[in-house]
């Protein structure tokens, strides 16, 4: 009894709790709502502090009809869905021939994933750019394909091979006794099992390539090589400020990366929290 007492909390606490909680969801929507808000200003009412008052899509019809928004937004579909499908599968085999095999250079090779991640764009962003260069990928989707694959697939590979220590190993050995190769058991039992786990890995590997914009404004130039994140600073830079049409293309950009979102929502807490029940 005393126990349960000293564990209910306070009604001045709660009240706190509440603030608290409300003060930091105000903060999160706000910056949305107010770029979705803006979207449908007119362009001399993109700073006006009150709502809409004279509602239009000029800024949409702008976008769609006087820009290369569709080229950018082709660019960004093929870059993003290579490296999504192309970063799955390479984290997938890499996490699961740590998890279950091992070999000369193991800990040496996780170490090195686990490294990767802790240089910044700022110091990697010069040598990539030369090696990008010397290698003729400038301006070219297979550039930016390579070096989003760079920062996607050592964290997913790391994340694979936690989720891929809970699922048996006797799934393994059952495949062996059926006459199945390394790879066969890989792709036609443990695979099946880890859908959590791959729909986590697909969707950070497309949000790190659709919302990138390092790499994508210093890799590609020209408005017709653009991606979506370099075609949005060309609305507003230091010769333009069209934040109506910013807004609007953020509003458009937004929209897949709900969709996935939402169809990847489901398993990303399985996925997340399986992935950490082992070292």
């Amino acid at each position: 009894m005393a126990k349960t007492l000293r564990n209910r909390r306070s009604p001045l606490a709660s009240v706190g709790l509440h603030a608290t909680l409300l003060v930091a969801a105000v903060v999160a929507v706000f910056p949305p709502l107010w770029l979705l808000v803006t979207s449908f200003k007119p362009k001399n009412d993109a700073f006006s502090t009150e709502l809409v008052t004279h509602f239009t899509f000029a800024n949409y019809r702008h976008v769609i009809a006087d820009t290369q928004f569709l080229t950018w937004f082709g660019n960004s579909l093929l870059v993003v869905g290579i490296t999504t499908l192309v970063g799955v599968f390479v984290a997938a085999t890499t996490g699961y021939a740590v998890s279950r095999f091992r070999f000369p250079g193991m800990r040496p090779l996780m170490w090195l994933l686990l490294i990767t991640q802790m240089f910044p764009v700022a110091v990697l962003i010069v040598p990539l750019y030369n090696l990008m260069a010397s290698l003729g990928l400038l301006n070219q989707p297979a550039g930016l394909i390579v070096t989003y694959l760079t920062i996607a697939v050592p964290f997913c590979a790391w994340m694979m091979k936690g989720f891929f220590d809970t699922i048996p190993v006797e799934i393994d050995e059952a495949g062996r006794v059926d006459g199945l190769n390394p790879f066969g058991t890989f792709w036609r039992l443990v695979l099946p099992l880890a859908r959590p786990g791959l729909a986590v890995t697909g969707f950070y590997t497309f949000v790190t390539a659709w919302a990138e914009v390092a790499y994508a404004s210093a890799f590609m130039t020209g408005e017709e090589n653009l991606t979506l994140a370099g075609g949005l600073q060309t609305f507003v830079n230091q010769y333009v400020n069209d934040w109506g049409s910013m807004t609007a293309a953020a509003v458009i950009i937004a929209v897949p990366a709900g969709l996935v979102f939402a169809f990847a929502q489901r398993h990303l807490v399985a996925g997340l929290t399986s992935g950490t029940t082992k070292g």
